[in-house]
């Protein structure tokens, strides 16, 4: 026969926090628990008759948080088939205390009655010792979890359980991807009670130079002014320049006018990664970003979708199309994983029977691109050389063909044979596995280089393009050609 768990808070501080009701409980000689004894109400109430078990050894049996937790709400849950038990934690029962958020849910699969009782927690007693109204928006965040992406930094944060400079050091580091390294914070301990401590100090001394323990808390004041490395405020910035009193040219953009600069900065995107540039890569993704921005606020100006739709439909597509991830699917290399995720993708947009394999080809890429993702859809369901041999050989037929048509002088003629051989070509880097569109974009910076290396030498020379030769000119190039080589 099940038995009922009684959960109450010991309060922020010493026994004088203590609800009246919370202490005859703890005093009263029923069966208690305790989550930690290192508590400064503990030697008070155990001068006062308080007779208890303590789950300070488990904290020492496991590696991570979540195994002492789970622990100790299973052998309450073990104790609580014998009689009815009292469990005490810090603070109050349901302000940052894990074991009883288990407790909770798995009360009634347990067949147990899991009844809250009173308790102080220590928000308020922080923010009266830091001097705060939270009025203004708050944050209680759990150091032993802390995570960059939950901070805001715009808000007043709390963070709980920072109770050993191991936690310290983690939440620091983490505080220190948001903050300024000079940000001022304080570490506050034992709010509201006689031995109440405030210490302020600069972020990066957050865990040196003061005890800590499980009455240890640490505040975090916002950062005054935009957080420019927060989504949100990213958001805001784009809103405004699309809003009344925004730029008169963000406000004109539409979908379709936007078509031809989000293509210029893929492109310039790609260009960073050619030069190595990191500094440039990060402004130039930076202006990828702002096209995404814009047409997403465009679509929430028209009442269509906003970005947080363009999120979903990105992370869940993320989650379907890697099962090997995120389910239970077992893959061995790169290889497989496409398979896998053109099989997934083919099962999310079934065909009526009248539509083309060719079809998911982009229209607007460029054409050498183009060319060479059709060329994919047809090998996948067979339509393609067996052998690198073969397409090379096509290769050199189309280029016989192209001859013959200039020496005809038929210019439609000319036009559609230079496009096989160019076709063909693709089709040999495919087979090679050669991006067309990266070798191409390499030759054209490779003529870059040794054009104006030309350029330098004309230059050098004192006279004009025009006095040199053919010949003087590729002697040139082919000067190029070694300097590359060195």
């Amino acid at each position: 026969m099940s038995h009922k768990i009684t959960v109450v808070g010991l309060g922020a501080g010493d026994i004088g926090q203590l609800p009246l009701g919370v202490y005859k409980q703890l005093t009263g000689g029923q069966t208690i628990f305790l989550r930690t004894k290192e508590h400064p109400a503990v030697m008070e109430l155990e001068r006062e008759g308080m007779v208890y078990t303590a789950f300070d050894d488990v904290y020492e049996q496991h590696g991570r948080f979540e195994e002492v937790y789970e622990e100790i709400a299973a052998i309450l849950f073990r104790e609580a088939e014998q009689q009815d038990i009292l469990y005490a934690v810090p603070g109050h029962p349901l302000v940052a205390e894990r074991t009883v958020q288990l407790l909770l849910e798995q009360g009634p699969a347990k067949q147990t009655e899991v009844k809250i009782g009173g308790g102080q927690s220590f928000i308020d007693a922080l923010f009266t010792a830091v001097k705060v109204d939270p009025i203004e928006g708050f944050q209680l965040l759990d150091g032993t979890d802390l995570k960059r992406k939950d901070i805001r930094t715009g808000r007043h944060l709390i963070i709980g359980q920072v109770y050993d400079a191991f936690i310290a050091s983690d939440v620091k580091l983490t505080l220190m991807e948001k903050y300024p390294d000079e940000h001022t914070v304080a570490v506050v301990r034992a709010a509201g009670s006689k031995d109440e401590k405030v210490t302020w100090l600069p972020l990066y001394e957050l865990d040196r130079q003061f005890e800590l323990d499980n009455l240890t808390s640490v505040y975090v004041p916002p950062l005054q002014g935009r957080d420019l490395k927060d989504f949100s405020e990213l958001r805001q910035i784009i809103a405004d320049l699309r809003g009344p009193e925004g730029c008169p040219w963000d406000k004109e953009q539409t979908h379709l006018s936007l078509k031809k600069y989000l293509i210029e900065e893929c492109y310039e995107v790609l260009e960073a990664i050619d030069e190595e540039d990191e500094d440039h890569l990060v402004e130039e993704l930076g202006d990828v970003l702002l096209q995404v921005m814009l047409h997403a606020q465009i679509g929430e100006d028209e009442g269509m979708f906003a970005i947080e739709d363009v999120m979903e439909a990105l992370a869940s597509k993320m989650i379907r199309r890697h099962p090997h991830v995120f389910g239970d699917a077992e893959v061995t290399d790169a290889e497989e994983v496409t398979k896998n995720w053109e099989r997934i993708k083919a099962a999310e947009k079934p065909g009526t029977g009248r539509e083309s394999l060719l079809n998911g080809v982009a229209k607007g890429m460029p054409a050498l691109i183009r060319a060479y993702e059709i060329q994919k859809k047809a090998a996948k369901v067979g339509f393609d050389w067996e052998h690198a041999a073969e397409a090379l050989e096509k290769v050199r037929e189309e280029l016989r063909e192209f001859a013959a048509e200039i020496e005809s002088g038929q210019r439609e003629n000319e036009i559609a044979e230079f496009g096989d051989l160019l076709f063909a070509m693709i089709n040999v880097a495919r087979f090679l596995r050669i991006h067309p569109e990266e070798a191409l974009e390499q030759t054209n910076q490779k003529f870059i280089r040794r054009f104006h290396f030309i350029e330098q030498q004309v230059k050098k020379s004192g006279r004009d393009f025009s006095d040199f030769s053919l010949e003087e000119l590729n002697a040139f190039w082919n000067l190029a050609k070694k300097e590359e080589r060195k």
